[in-house]
């Protein structure tokens, strides 16, 4: 149960900052904190999605990733998901996202949110 927990908890305190972006695709390298259950664990993570611009002001977009709590033995979190946000000047983006993730034999849906700034010109 614990690593559903944690599955639940992954995007919620996540920065991600693009390593590249193409157009509205993205692939991130992300990190944090994960709470859960009243432990708090630090995560790495990685993910590939494609956002849809809404206007000038937001946007929508999918993505899958993985991430992995920076604990011995934890398993990796496999993800897919959907976000929603609002573009907070040239180069940031604020979201929340939900989705499903699975790990070993264990699956639960999940949500979350994020700010992205981007790296890139």
């Amino acid at each position: 149960m614990r690593k559903l927990a944690y599955v639940a908890a992954v995007a919620a305190m996540t920065v991600a900052v693009p390593a590249y972006a193409s157009g509205e695709g993205r692939v991130e390298a992300r990190g944090g904190i994960a709470f859960a259950g009243g432990q708090e664990e630090a995560f790495i993570g990685a993910a590939a999605g494609y956002d849809f611009d809404l206007g000038d002001k937001a946007f929508v977009g999918v993505e899958a990733g993985l991430d992995k709590v920076l604990q011995g033995g934890t398993d990796v979190f496999f993800t897919a998901a959907a976000r929603l946000g609002v573009k907070a000047g040239e180069k940031a983006r604020v979201y929340a996202l939900g989705g499903y993730g699975f790990a070993g034999s264990q699956d639960d849906p999940f949500v979350g949110g994020g700010v992205q700034f981007n790296l890139g010109a």
